[in-house]
């Protein structure tokens, strides 16, 4: 990259800019207005000494050692003179007489010549400049005019401007270090950012994202690691989700392909071959119930699983429920009982909420020992409905409890495997109903409900 185009360069380069400008502003200002103060110093002095120069003695004669006297009492050129025409002065007497100065056709004199009273000024004669005062004894003359050099105040103005030059120009040096290092420092924490997004883009996340600062730019790389944190989970949920679904799916699948080749043998019994027949019917029906749930695995990822708001009543539901699973449970010895002698309404998608109450139904069946009881009730508490399956088994460990709601999970020792998908798939449908699922847990009871929306 060009170093010139980098953020360091044009953050340095505005800086230099900046400080520029506003030294160019400081010097257009003081300068001038300490010019002015100087040169306005000067005048109101002359003018105050103005009055007394003017007290001329009445004797001409005398007029010679009055402007020396003056003069060097008020610290200026004193000259006395008399208009003779319109452009010319005619010079009585001078303090410091120069014939090649021009003093008889000065400005300011001419106009207290011509307009009477005090007239202050300043004036140029060759390369310097003076502050004039000039005053009228009488309408008609003589005149009196009062000139001092500014030539040794306008030199500290110089002094002034050429030390608040170098210093500005040792201002701007020292900004346009002091900005591109800092702009650099501000650069390079940029481009961290900017390998920590390549790296994360690149499907990295091993490297975290750090910046030690305290500004934006540190809270955006905060926001960078618990994007990277996020994204991390994710793709090892991705690859959990792919090894799992890849093992459910080779599971009945290899299945099947074992009993297709035993029912090739010719000399296999009809007995045996209708057993055959069955289990590889129980593998199809749990291929298509592992597709089912990993279609509305993919439908709830995707936001595109549709759910109705309409009124339920939870008591029905756990009856149609009970009666569903009257033969389950028979065949596994198990005490099925539903416990709905209200009428509980809840808000939700009767279809849904029915497909989480065979969930939990299911999984109480199969994951109890012989001869436990399965309750199904329904009930409300405040604003909530709530539907229950409670089993007085074994309970659910801990340690388990905290996982069951993962998808693929399944605890130790239960008796069947499922595919870990059913209670994950419950909760996000009940989520999505505005509800929950919760499972309370000891070593001899267990029970998941289901809450909703109350109608």
């Amino acid at each position: 990259m060009n170093p010139l185009r980098s953020v360091g360069a044009k953050l340095g380069f505005a800086l230099f800019l900046i400080v520029t400008a506003v030294l160019g502003t400081v010097y257009l200002i003081v300068v001038p207005s300490l010019e002015r103060r100087l040169v306005d110093a000067r005048l109101d002095q002359l003018e105050r000494s103005a009055p007394l120069v003017a007290q001329l003695p009445d004797d001409r004669l005398l007029w010679g050692e009055f402007v020396d006297v003056a003069s060097a009492t008020v610290n200026a050129r004193v000259v006395i003179f008399q208009r003779l025409d319109q452009a010319s002065l005619q010079v009585f007497e001078d303090s410091a007489p120069r014939s090649d100065d021009g003093i008889a056709r000065d400005g300011v004199a001419l106009r207290a010549a011509f307009t009477g009273g005090t007239v202050r000024g300043t004036v140029h004669r060759g390369e310097d400049r003076f502050a004039e005062v000039a005053i009228s004894i009488t309408p008609d003359g003589p005149y009196v005019l009062l000139t001092a050099p500014l030539d040794d105040s306008l030199s500290t103005v110089g002094l002034v401007a050429q030390r608040l030059l170098l210093g500005g120009l040792l201002a701007l040096a020292a900004a346009l270090l002091v900005g591109y290092l800092a702009a650099r420092a501000f650069a390079q924490r940029i481009r961290r950012l900017e390998r920590a997004a390549e790296r994360i883009a690149g499907g990295r996340f091993d490297e975290p994202v750090t910046d030690a600062g305290k500004d934006e730019l540190a809270e955006l790389a905060h926001a960078f690691e618990q994007m990277r944190r996020r994204l991390a989970h994710l793709d090892r949920a991705r690859g959990e989700f792919i090894a799992n679904a890849s093992h459910e799916l080779r599971t009945p699948l290899f299945s099947l392909g074992g009993f297709l080749e035993l029912l090739a043998d010719e000399e296999l019994d009809e007995e045996t071959r209708r057993e055959f027949l069955h289990e590889m019917q129980e593998q199809v029906a749990r291929l298509g119930r592992l597709a089912t749930d990993l279609l509305d695995l993919s439908r709830m990822d995707a936001g595109r699983l549709h759910v109705e708001r309409s009124e339920i009543d939870l008591d029905g539901l756990a009856i149609e429920l009970a009666d569903e699973f009257r033969a389950v449970a028979l065949a596994g010895r198990h005490t099925l009982v539903a416990d709905a002698n209200g009428s509980t309404l809840a808000l939700g998608d009767e279809q849904r909420v029915f497909q989480i109450g065979r969930v939990l139904v299911e999984n109480a069946l199969v994951h109890t020992p012989h001869g436990t009881t399965v309750r199904i009730s329904a009930g409300r508490a405040g604003e909530q409905a709530m539907l229950s399956v409670e089993d007085d088994g074994p309970g659910v460990a801990p340690d388990q409890a905290a996982h069951i709601f993962d998808r693929f999970y399944r605890a130790e020792g239960t008796q069947t495997s499922g595919s870990g998908l059913g209670l994950a798939i419950a909760r996000e449908l009940a989520e999505l109903m505005g509800g929950t699922v919760e499972v309370e847990s000891v070593p001899t009871w267990t029970r998941f409900t289901v809450r909703l929306p109350a109608a």
